[in-house]
């Protein structure tokens, strides 16, 4: 494997993660598969750790500066949190009756990503075409209410489930989830949500070193290159044309999908 090169797309995925907001793990899971022809679930499982320690930095600069929610992280984590252990037990299954991780897990990945592009997608294109059309209301989750917490476990159980499968997901589908059931304020929704997906990834990355998905050779040069690029990339936002970006980077995540979903 070429590391040097490695590190490089690294930079340039941190930086259009930077840039644009679009998750990482939606580009360098295809990165590592198609590119440097690494085995899906390892591609995954070294993923998902890489992902962690930059959330993890992210969310103590967050802390540090009170843009957060400590009581959506929380309540979304109990049920986010399970639901990424049993993805991975779900993976471990696989493996035991000896069925392919792979076969599995290429398609899986691809409809994640899919799943997401249209979400993003439909949110872009409502905003850039229809910016005043009025939709049908969602429910706001009170978490003063039982209510309220219970649906907040259940998403974080269903989406955590989907981000110990496949890795894809962790703070895309949360965003959409937080900008929808919980009205954040713009300042608290960013920090809310990579700080829950810090904690989340913090234990699907145990499972995955338990289930020896992760590849340290592998983690090491993704640090090297993600984590200037993000730096870059959020410096250069402002000046950037974002919904240009973001058109762009859909378009080439729905051909990764498509290539994903047939390459099984």
């Amino acid at each position: 494997m070429n590391y040097f090169l490695l590190t490089g797309f690294s930079f340039i995925v941190g930086t259009v993660v930077g840039l644009t907001g679009i998750g990482g793990a939606s580009l360098i899971t295809p990165m590592l598969i198609f590119v440097f022809n690494v085995p899906a679930a390892i591609a995954v499982g070294s993923d998902i750790v890489a992902a962690t320690m930059m959330k993890a930095v992210a969310s103590i600069s967050h802390w540090k500066q009170g843009t957060l929610d400590f009581r959506v992280v929380k309540w979304l984590a109990f049920g986010s949190v399970p639901g990424a252990l049993l993805g991975v037990m779900i993976l471990h299954l696989i493996q035991s009756y000896g069925w392919s991780l792979d076969s599995f897990l290429l398609p899986s990945i691809g409809t994640m990503i899919l799943f997401v592009t249209i979400a993003g997608l439909i949110q872009l294109g409502l905003a850039t075409f229809a910016p005043n059309l009025s939709l049908l209301s969602f429910p706001n989750f009170d978490l003063e209410t039982t209510n309220g917490k219970i649906k907040t476990v259940i998403i974080g159980l269903v989406l955590g489930c989907m981000v110990g499968l496949t890795s894809v997901s962790s703070g895309s589908l949360f965003a959409l989830v937080l900008m929808t059931f919980f009205k954040l304020d713009s300042r608290k929704l960013v920090g809310t949500d990579i700080t829950q997906a810090a904690i989340l990834l913090g234990f699907t990355s145990l499972g995955h070193l338990s289930l020896g998905t992760v590849a340290w050779h592998i983690v090491i040069p993704i640090w090297i290159g993600s984590v200037p690029g993000v730096l870059l990339g959020s410096k250069l936002c402002q000046l950037a044309p974002q919904r240009a970006l973001r058109y762009l980077i859909f378009a080439i995540l729905l051909t990764v999908s498509w290539k994903l979903i047939h390459a099984a």
